[in-house]
C-alpha cells in the first residue's frame, strides 16, 4: 500500500491523490462516508443502489421469508415483536 501525504485547507478540504481517485473510479460529485477511529480518518466510497439492486434484495428477502414459513399476514406481528424487544 502506497502512502500519500495530503494537506487540509483552511476550509477543511482535502484533495485525494489522482492515483487513488483513478483506482476507485471517483469523479466529481462522488459520495464518500467519513469515519473517525481514534486518530485515524477512514473514507468509504458510497454508491447509490440501482433499482435492480433493490429488486434483487427484495427477491432474496421474499425467498428467505418463504423458506422459513413466513406469510404476508405475519409481518405486523414480527414488527411489533421486534419493537417490543428494542424497548425492553
Amino acid at each position: 500500500m502506497d502512502v500519500s501525504m495530503i494537506s487540509m485547507s483552511s476550509k477543511g478540504q482535502v484533495v485525494l491523490p489522482k492515483d487513488i481517485r483513478q483506482q476507485l473510479n471517483l469523479g466529481a460529485g462522488a459520495r464518500l462516508a467519513a469515519y473517525a477511529i481514534g486518530d485515524m480518518i477512514m473514507l468509504k466510497k458510497v454508491e447509490i443502489p440501482q433499482e435492480a439492486d433493490f429488486i434483487k434484495s427484495l427477491d432474496e428477502a421474499s425467498a428467505w421469508a418463504k423458506s422459513v414459513g413466513y406469510k404476508e399476514e405475519d409481518i405486523d406481528d414480527i414488527i411489533k415483536s421486534y419493537r417490543k424487544k428494542k424497548t425492553t
